[in-house]
């Protein structure tokens, strides 16, 4: 039997952010840095479309635009919040949240993740770790 998993797909906009600044000063960024960083990731454009495992995200800052696409069950190369190149496997945890492992292509660092899941009433909750440090920020669909 297959389960149906969540569709993470539509615009979603962020209503409630913890801890980012406390996980960028974990991964190292600089005060300056993380003041910029924090200001322009503070009402980020989520833009996500779902073609079964195949998932599409967009994010939109007044600063930066990323992108990143991935099948889940499979590595991908993507960049950490910090813009470090990683390998990351996501996977399905539940039908309805996604875990991420990052592994750094180069050197040494913090053990970097993410998390993404759906809610039953409708919410998608990031969660980024570094370590012990985590930030979660939750969105609404637009």
């Amino acid at each position: 039997m297959e389960t149906k998993t969540a569709d993470f797909s539509g615009t979603w906009k962020m209503k409630s952010s913890e801890n980012f600044e406390e996980l960028l000063k974990a991964l190292g960024v600089n005060v300056f840095l993380r003041k910029i960083a924090v200001a322009a990731a503070s009402r980020p454009a989520v833009e996500i479309t779902q073609q079964g495992e195949t998932l599409s995200i967009q994010t939109s800052t007044s600063v930066r635009t990323t992108h990143i696409s991935f099948t889940v069950g499979q590595s991908f190369n993507e960049t950490t919040v910090d813009g470090r190149p990683c390998t990351s496997l996501p996977r399905w945890e539940t039908d309805s949240k996604i875990v991420c492992e990052q592994t750094l292509q180069k050197g040494e660092g913090p053990k970097t993740g993410w998390t993404r899941e759906l809610t039953n009433d409708g919410e998608l909750i990031l969660m980024m770790t570094c370590g012990d440090v985590v930030c979660t920020r939750v969105y609404e669909r637009e």
